[in-house]
């Protein structure tokens, strides 16, 4: 069977010996790999003036790159008086991560502990659990107040990292004490993750609200890592914080997804 030559390889076909025109041929052909490249999209949900969609991005291998958060410029303005969380659904395709939805925090006032973090900030977790199992986590019930203190087991827990506040809703927040600003820096972004009942359920980027005033460039940050995870899918190796001048938004992803 002959192989059609594109019209942009016509003239060099012409021109050359019957060897050389197949070879041109063939160079100039489109690769026979699909191109599996994509970003979708979940649905959109209004934040201050503003508003924020998750989003999913594959490869052209259709291998998970990214998992993260878009935030519209507006979102940093008309923002409520109140701490208040904004559920976050997934598109579908990230079901071959174990997250299974994002909440975007609000925190007006910042939180203890530290002291480091009572500043205007967003919490993005990012939950290994149902909406309904993390309603079920709740303070001042002796039994639950066990599952909030159990730990997981050795080789699941990042390195370095240890626990401290307990919340509603959300689990145990385990931090690193190595972070910049809990040794004398500024904050302005950080990593938390969090465990119940003993097993980690989040991934939590979390964003001073002046930081992204600055409109940083894409910053992408290592995170610590356990030697096991408990839930099998595409788990962060980093977290990228960044503003895209093009389309107006703030990306607080974890990124750089590898396969555990």
């Amino acid at each position: 069977m002959t192989r059609p030559v594109p019209t942009s390889c016509r003239q060099s076909v012409r021109t050359v010996g019957a060897v050389t025109a197949i070879i041109a041929a063939l160079g100039c052909s489109d690769s026979t790999s699909p191109d599996k490249s994509g970003t979708f999209f979940g649905p959109v949900n209004g934040i201050g003036g503003g508003s924020a969609r998750s989003y999913f991005t594959l490869d052209r291998s259709g291998t998970p790159t990214e998992l993260g958060v878009l935030l519209t410029e507006g979102t940093l303005t008309g923002l409520p008086a109140a701490t208040t969380e904004f559920v976050i659904e997934l598109p579908s395709q990230a079901s071959v991560t174990p997250f299974k939805h994002a909440v975007v925090d609000w925190q007006p006032s910042g939180h203890p502990p530290p002291m480091v973090y009572t500043v205007p900030h967003f919490d993005v977790h990012f939950y290994m659990i149902t909406q309904a199992e993390r309603a079920g986590i709740v303070l001042g019930d002796a039994d639950l107040a066990a599952r909030m203190v159990r730990q997981p087991a050795a080789q699941f827990v990042p390195s370095g990292y240890v626990a401290g506040m307990a919340s509603a809703r959300m689990g145990m927040h385990w931090n690193d004490p190595s972070a910049p600003e809990r040794n004398g820096q500024p904050f302005t972004q950080t990593f938390i993750y969090g465990s119940y009942d003993g097993a980690f359920i989040f991934a939590e980027p979390m964003v001073a609200k002046s930081y992204l005033e600055t409109k940083p460039a894409a910053v992408v940050t290592p995170i610590r890592l356990p030697e096991k995870y408990a839930a099998v899918g595409y788990q962060p190796t980093s977290y990228t914080v960044a503003y895209d001048a093009a389309t107006k938004e703030y990306r607080i992803a974890l990124s750089d997804l590898v396969r555990r």
